[in-house]
């Protein structure tokens, strides 16, 4: 994962009883980062306590402290930052131990050649902004996870299924699969379109399913690889940096119960492996750890894409496909199932009325028509989000009216009537033939048009009247 780095964000500390060493360093690299300096191991700890520096050099020949004893005491303090130590010893073995006994970074020796120690010094900024970046993105997670279980409060007692709402014969059809595939340990894939409810669906399995551990869902797309990895495996303190505990991965959290992997075609080919190991063998081994551990844990993974053309054109591995798709469901998009959008409405209208804590009137017939005849490119979480800014702008108890609703869904109807069930499903079509030819084409438009037989413009209007 790219990190942009200011390298003067983050102070350099540097240690050295010599102060001429000090001034060299302020003088060489001032520019380019902001040096602080502790003439001693005692200082430098003092300093630690109000400083939060990126990296911390430390030359190993200083009286009262050695720089390894200093860099190994200052890990209580400051545990993720970059450590570096300066030494003129010739005794390269020692130095080693030295170094892996501290979570060293690197050592250099004396005399150093400017340049190299200016980008030795810029690596180990990246390398500490990176590991901050990871953190950060593990708490956003945690509050993300965390926000999304109390916005499901109100399903945690509930059969998942019943939250699947709709009489149409596709829905009825997906309700089927999950009855059937939840009391086993079967892997499920998950297919559809950003915002069908693939989650809806891992959660029924889930609340069917004779397991009795704890659903958990992460959404791969969300993190790099290595942190996904972490996430998924777990760790071992040290096994790098920003490691400063052991930690059990999601594999482990699940045991017993379901891992829901979101968007599993975003995982890369060497992290795909590691997956198909797991689901091999019933083992994971965590991040800087020799040896594995066994795991009870039932896999549901998702994707908006099509995994078997993603096959085809090298981005997933086969072995892995085809040990996922043991048991395939597909839920349709809203557009074809538009007869299923009445039901869905006053499901949410019911769901939003509790969460608002606003008293909510029943939909009128023409706001049903308005929201049936679109075609939801965003499927029901689009439509949740359309209902949640009406309810919104409606007074408290009155009715849910047309004129409540965004202007995108009144610019879709064409001289003010509602599309038919003929224009949906040509509408249906159309997508399908044009999201075909920028398939064909590798995502470039123009040459879509082109095969299409339209020019670029006329693509483009098709596109946004069909909300893609």
């Amino acid at each position: 994962m790219a990190v942009e780095v200011d390298y003067r964000r983050w102070p350099v500390l540097v240690v050295d009883d010599e102060p001429d060493i000090l001034r060299s360093f302020s003088f060489n690299y001032g520019d380019d980062f902001v040096i602080l300096t502790a003439s001693g191991g005692a200082q430098a700890l003092e300093m630690l306590a109000t400083n939060d520096p990126s990296v911390i050099v430390a030359d190993q020949r200083m009286p009262a402290m050695s720089g390894t004893e200093f860099l190994e005491r200052s890990m209580a303090i400051r545990p993720d930052a970059v450590r570096i130590v300066l030494t003129g010893y010739t005794d390269i073995e020692a130095i080693i131990e030295a170094v892996n006994k501290s979570r060293i970074y690197r050592y250099v020796t004396k005399p150093w050649e400017s340049e190299e120690l200016r980008i030795t010094l810029r690596r180990a900024i990246e390398a500490f902004a990176l590991a901050r970046e990871n953190v950060r993105l593990v708490e956003e997670l945690r509050l993300a996870n965390e926000r999304l279980a109390a916005e499901n409060a109100y399903l945690r007692d509930a059969d998942h299924a019943d939250q699947i709402v709709g009489d149409s014969p596709r829905i009825r059809a997906v309700l089927e699969h999950v009855a059937r595939v939840a009391p086993s340990p079967t892997t499920v894939l998950i297919e559809g379109e950003t915002g069908t409810g693939k989650e809806l669906v891992a959660r029924a399995i889930h609340a069917r399913s004779r397991r009795e551990g704890l659903f958990v869902a992460i959404n791969c797309a969300a993190l790099s690889e290595g942190l996904l990895e972490s996430e998924l495996f777990g760790h071992r303190r040290g096994a790098f940096t920003g490691a400063t505990e052991d930690r059990k991965g999601l594999f482990e959290v699940a045991s017993g119960g379901t891992l829901f992997l979101d968007e599993v075609s975003e995982t890369t080919p060497a992290l795909q492996a590691k997956l198909l190991r797991v689901l091999q063998e019933n083992e994971v081994r965590p991040v800087g750890e020799n040896r594995s551990r066994t795991v009870d844990t039932r896999v549901i993974v998702a994707t908006n894409r099509n995994l078997e053309e993603e096959v085809k054109a090298g981005r997933f591995r086969a072995d892995l496909f085809y040990r996922l798709r043991v048991f395939p469901i597909r839920l349709p998009p809203l557009r074809e199932r538009a007869e299923d959008i009445p039901a869905l409405v006053r499901h949410l209208m019911r769901r939003l009325a509790a969460q608002l804590k606003k008293p909510i009137g029943a939909p009128s017939d023409e706001a049903l028509a308005l929201l049936s005849g679109y075609p939801f490119p965003g499927n029901v979480r689009e439509l949740a989000n359309e209902l949640e800014r009406a309810v919104l702008l409606a007074e408290p108890g009155a009715a849910l009216t047309e004129d409540l609703l965004s202007e995108r869904l009144q610019e879709a109807r064409t001289d003010g009537v509602p599309p038919s069930a003929l224009q949906r499903r040509t509408d249906v079509f159309e997508r399908e033939q044009i999201e075909a030819a920028i398939a064909r084409a590798g995502g470039v438009k123009t040459r879509a048009a082109e095969d299409l037989g339209i020019t670029y413009r006329g693509l483009l209007k098709k596109m946004r009247r069909l909300g893609m």
